[in-house]
């Protein structure tokens, strides 16, 4: 098989709605060391970070719709500011690689999601609607 190890996915194909910040960001604990050690990515050897983040796909189940994307970076990312008005940060990713894998508790297809870095979204260029991606249309 050509695909071999974590999967590049961009941020638009994963989000294709969105998605935005829904808590804090937090060292990603090491469960195979004492203590409280933070876990570090075992390719790069960066230190890993999560957050928790909101798909805004309004077709998800409320259960699917909170997903943890892994932040492999040297210091603690920061969030980029709230937008005036709105309840939540939207944010993007950059560097994305998916990692599927086998749940062990139900024996599912899960997937875990790392990125690089972490931003604001990026304007839309003219004629492409900001949430999708997708060309807008004229009346």
């Amino acid at each position: 098989m050509a695909i071999q190890g974590p999967i590049p996915i961009s941020f638009a194909l994963l989000f294709p709605h969105g998605c935005y910040l829904v808590g804090e960001i937090s060292k990603a604990r090491d469960f195979d060391a004492k203590g409280d050690a933070q876990a570090k990515d075992k390719t790069t050897g960066l230190p890993i970070w999560q957050v928790p983040v909101m798909d805004a796909d309004p077709t998800l189940k409320a259960a699917q719709k909170t997903v943890t994307v892994k932040l492999l970076a040297a210091e603690e990312p920061t969030a980029p500011p709230p937008l005036p008005g709105l309840p939540f940060t939207p944010v993007e990713f950059d560097g994305i690689e998916v990692r599927p894998y086998v749940h062990q508790a139900t024996g599912r297809l899960a997937y875990s999601i790392t990125a690089r870095a972490m931003r604001a979204p990026r304007p839309a260029p003219p004629g492409k609607a900001a949430s999708t991606g997708k060309e807008a249309t004229a009346a």
